[in-house]
């Protein structure tokens, strides 16, 4: 039964988070609501680990997703899930692609569907900072992480100066770590 759901879930996923691997956030989310397969506070580690692993975003998360859900073959099973509906997308688009480049209905839809795809990935940000910058008790929040807040705005202060910016993101993932360790967060 469960890797039915995996398979319902996360095709649904790879049909309608468009826009990359972020943009699966917010599904992923309302499964921590619907499914015990990974709590919110897991939600932030598996995005982290996503985010420093090898590989798209999406996949990994669902790969790590499965994987809590239901072992290796819920692993694999959520994976082969969610890409199968971009592999048929893909195909089609493949077969007819002049007729969809030059069609209006289809430059239109994608015109619309780019805002849609900005709102989904803001609402995933929102909804990461408030997980991350919070103290919680179970899956009650119960305040503010002050340490937790002031290393996120420092860290994106500094972002800000030019010669950070080219910094690669191995080295602001290793320095969160680093601090986090340190500080015993």
């Amino acid at each position: 039964m469960i890797y039915f759901q995996l398979i319902y879930e996360f095709f649904k996923i790879g049909l309608f988070a468009i826009g990359g691997g972020m943009a699966t956030l917010p599904f992923l989310m309302d499964l921590t609501e619907r499914y015990d397969w990974y709590t919110k506070a897991e939600l932030t580690n598996m995005i982290a680990i996503s985010q420093s692993t090898p590989g798209p975003v999406g996949i990994n998360m669902a790969t790590y997703a499965g994987y809590n859900a239901a072992g290796v073959f819920g692993a694999i099973t959520a994976t082969l899930a969610l890409t199968a509906p971009a592999l048929v997308i893909i195909m089609v688009i493949a077969k007819f692609l002049a007729d969809f480049s030059e069609n209006k209905a289809v430059q239109a839809a994608f015109y619309g569907i780019r805002p849609a795809v900005a709102a989904l990935i803001g609402y995933a940000v929102w909804e990461l900072v408030k997980i991350s910058l919070s103290v919680t008790n179970g899956s009650q929040i119960t305040g503010i992480d002050y340490p937790g807040a002031f290393i996120c705005l420092a860290s994106f202060g500094i972002m800000q100066i030019k010669y950070c910016r080219k910094l690669h993101p191995l080295v602001w993932i290793a320095a969160g770590a680093i601090i986090g360790i340190l500080l015993k967060l």
